[in-house]
């Protein structure tokens, strides 16, 4: 990660500003993007937000892609990780399509995410809405090494619910 020489490079419309360690250059693509912002100093996500021109409309099961207006620059080594809020979950059936979004750190498109309306009602996204928060996380790399067998464990080959219900 990069670590700050100069705070400022985080933009005038991030307020606190203190609450951040390293910084994740992006662009917006869109006049009416917006920043992604963390709502406290304790949340792990920053909330990411619809850019749109109108409205959009989730029907009870139906998926849509929302336009978030910017590009993110990831350094090698991380990932973005997109989840759902959980407000928009519990309380609209609105997730994510894809349970949890990946934003390679060599990908320089526009971030945009899935969702899905799993609820019982119509859900209407508008422009500047939160959607979803993405998470930075280190990412390590491994090489696949075929073996003729693997360690033993207690668990063993047990599956789903092999450990309760």
């Amino acid at each position: 990660m990069i670590k700050f020489e100069n705070v400022e490079k985080l933009g005038e419309n991030v307020e606190k500003k203190s609450q951040y360690t390293n910084a994740l250059n992006f662009i917006k693509l869109s006049a009416n993007a917006r920043t992604p912002y963390k709502a406290t100093s304790g949340a792990a996500g920053m909330d990411l937000y619809a850019c749109l021109d109108k409205n959009i409309t989730i029907n009870p099961g139906d998926l849509v892609k929302v336009p978030c207006g910017i590009a993110i620059e990831i350094p090698d080594g991380y990932g973005a990780f997109i989840f759902a809020r959980s407000g928009l979950g519990i309380k609209y059936g609105i997730t994510l399509s894809n349970g949890v979004g990946v934003v390679d750190s060599d990908y320089r498109g526009e971030v945009c995410v899935g969702l899905c309306n799993v609820g019982k009602e119509a859900y209407i996204v508008r422009d500047g809405e939160r959607i979803a928060q993405m998470v930075i996380l280190k990412v390590e790399n491994f090489a696949p090494c075929e073996v003729r067998t693997l360690s033993d464990t207690e668990r063993g080959e047990g599956g789903f619910g092999s450990t309760g219900k």
